[in-house]
């Protein structure tokens, strides 16, 4: 079923996480509803809008850097492609930031 995919360590990370957030946020949600609050985002938002664009947000930094790891890897002069661990955890940091200020 997911042969489609390479599913690696830091894959599955990340696609857990983004499990254990939306389970969170649900429950979080139901217990105490949510209000509109303007951050740095140019619109008012919710957690749950937060939480979206967060979400695109890390996923679009991570398809940059697969995409850009050849190239630090030349650019550098590394032996092999930097880890995707980088990528996983300036996507976490960055949703956190959307979650937190946005």
């Amino acid at each position: 079923m997911f042969e489609w995919m390479a599913w690696t360590l830091p894959v599955a990370v990340f696609f857990i996480c983004i499990a254990m957030m939306l389970v969170g946020m649900t429950i979080w949600e139901i217990k105490s509803p949510t209000t509109l609050r303007k951050g740095f985002l140019p619109i008012a938002t919710t957690r749950g809008d937060r939480l979206f664009i967060g979400l695109l947000s890390a996923a679009y930094l991570n398809l940059i850097y697969v995409g850009l790891s050849g190239k630090f890897a030349a650019w550098f002069n590394l032996e092999q492609d930097p880890s995707i661990w980088f990528s996983f955890v300036a996507s976490m940091v960055l949703l956190g930031f959307v979650l937190t200020k946005g």
